[in-house]
């Protein structure tokens, strides 16, 4: 036999096994234990004394007390169900009422044992080390009748607090918490999960706000004192998330607009004192591999090279993917040219205005974009398709692919369940593009999806796509609702080998509500950059 708890255990042990031995030592009282045969109903029972003459049906006490301890306990049960005014009740002739109350009460009781004998021997908790009161029970706490009671918690064998509910043995520890946090140029994001299934990973608690970090930093070269203040105040909910949990490993990180701005390392030793947050500043290529590593679930096996592009802020990372025979656990090591654009949704409209965005000035962004990817030396297409349109194709993880694939879809409220790993083709990605051009500032704010915190942004996004688009066509694109965060967990937990322990089987798991605080990832906030 196998405790849960603490493995091989004797037979002997708990509520249930004491019921047993109990039942084996009055079986040697009693015969082996066989039921005595029902009393003809031509004599009716009496109450048992014990310190009178006679017993039940005028036996003698000796044999009253030669009786095994379950029948003497059934006469107690029934003596302490006997009303306080019985000898009024027997003087006024009302003797039949008891009787029958009493007959009542010995055929409850049977039914009751019939009962646990069909739910398996299970027994009664054992009676704490003081003494009872006089009217409970051995084994009975002073709860109402009828009340669900726990059973007793004894470092010998621990209980769960719930009934019935399965538990965890300490050899398999609870699943351990993982944070990721990514402070952009435009958005501060935070994700906390625990690892399942190889490769995949439950969202335990979530967080984003757009803070617009890179404002003005184009022209100045210094994040302003309105953003760093922004920004300070979401890094400030963050640490109260992280706070409140028990984290495995955390690693928080800030990108480009930390990185080229002048003032970065001051702020982020700002934020230390005011959040005690450490964040690291990861370079150009960690981004690229870190956004990879986050969409690698929705690489097809058939899939034989993808161009991957992360739109973000301040920059813009591409990784060029080709995939052999011997595909690895990690994508990224699959990546065999990449770069990063210093540009991005916020620096591009700053420098060409977001609100008012004609044809003629979306084009002279696209060609902006095309002059610096001119310099990135990778395959040509025809290599990358290998002759084949299946082999081949874009994904896109950024809020401007999201919100083309929620215009597409014509969502009432931004849905990441129905966007991410979402297929289009190329015709609709260029619907998508010419719908957005031809509505002005107040219809895009006006759109769910986009909202007027995106208004401004999002047509210099498509102009950055556009350009990809123009320089790897494709006859399909996929649609990637996550980015640096689930890169971020995706190798804490490849590092710690979180997939590869055994996982607790399935009547060993807790499935009890989840603790306090914990919720799913919102669909709004899964719109990135």
């Amino acid at each position: 036999m196998k405790d849960p708890e603490h493995g091989e255990v004797p037979y002997e042990s708990g509520a249930s096994a004491a019921g047993r031995g109990e039942a084996r030592k009055h079986a040697s009282r009693g015969g082996k234990g066989k039921r005595r045969r029902r009393k003809p109903s031509g004599s009716p029972p009496a109450i048992a004394s014990r310190s009178g003459e006679t017993g039940e049906a005028g036996r003698p006490a000796a044999l009253d007390e030669a009786e095994p301890a379950r029948k003497r306990k059934r006469r107690r049960r029934s003596k302490s169900a006997k009303p306080q005014n019985q000898p009024a009740a027997a003087a006024s002739g009302g003797e039949a009422p008891l009787l029958d109350a009493t007959v009542a009460d010995k055929k409850g009781h049977k039914r009751s044992r019939k009962a646990r004998h069909r739910r398996g021997l299970q027994g009664r908790p054992l009676a704490s080390a003081g003494k009872a009161p006089a009217t409970q029970r051995p084994g009975e706490s002073q709860r109402p009748r009828g009340a669900e009671t726990a059973p007793p918690q004894s470092p010998q064998q621990p209980r769960s607090e719930k009934m019935g509910a399965p538990y965890v043995a300490p050899s398999e520890p609870p699943t351990p918490l993982y944070a990721a946090l990514d402070l952009g140029t435009n958005n501060c994001r935070l994700l906390v999960a625990q690892p399942t299934r190889p490769g995949q990973f439950r969202v335990v608690d979530a967080f984003s706000r757009i803070v617009r970090l890179g404002e003005g930093l184009g022209a100045s070269g210094r994040l302003s004192d309105d953003a760093m203040e922004r920004s300070v105040e979401a890094l400030k909910i963050c640490a109260g998330k992280l706070n409140t949990r028990s984290i495995r490993r955390r690693r928080l990180i800030a990108t480009e607009a930390a990185r080229s701005a002048a003032n970065g390392e001051t702020f982020l030793k700002r934020v230390a004192e005011e959040t005690g947050l450490e964040l690291e500043i990861i370079n150009r290529e960690t981004e690229a591999r870190l956004a990879v590593s986050g969409c690698s679930s929705l690489v097809d096996r058939e899939t034989k090279s993808v161009v991957l592009f992360d739109i973000g802020g301040g920059s813009s990372e591409i990784a060029v993917i080709r995939i052999g025979e011997n595909r690895s656990s990690r994508l990224a090591n699959h990546i065999t040219h990449w770069t990063s654009l210093p540009v991005g949704v916020v620096t591009l409209s700053e420098r060409h205005g977001g609100e008012h965005v004609t044809p003629q000035s979306f084009e002279t962004m696209v060609r902006e974009v095309e002059d610096m990817l001119a310099a990135f030396d990778s395959p040509s297409v025809d290599a990358l398709a290998s002759g084949t349109d299946s082999g081949f194709h874009l994904i896109g993880t950024s809020g401007t692919v999201t919100t083309l694939a929620g215009v597409h879809l014509d969502l009432p409220r931004y849905d990441r369940r129905r966007v991410d790993g979402l297929w289009l083709s190329d015709d609709e990605v260029s619907a998508m593009q010419a719908r957005l051009l031809s509505w002005d500032f107040a219809a895009r704010a006006a759109n769910p999806c986009i909202g007027p915190d995106r208004a401004d942004l999002v047509l210099a996004g498509c102009a950055i796509l556009e350009a990809i688009r123009r320089r790897w066509p494709s006859t399909r694109m996929r649609v990637a609702d996550r980015g640096l965060r689930e890169g971020l967990l995706t190798d804490m937990m490849a590092d710690d080998g979180a997939w590869r322990r055994a996982r607790p089987r399935r009547h060993q798991r807790s499935f009890g509500p989840p603790p306090a605080g914990e919720e799913r990832l919102k669909s709004h906030e899964g719109n990135n950059a």
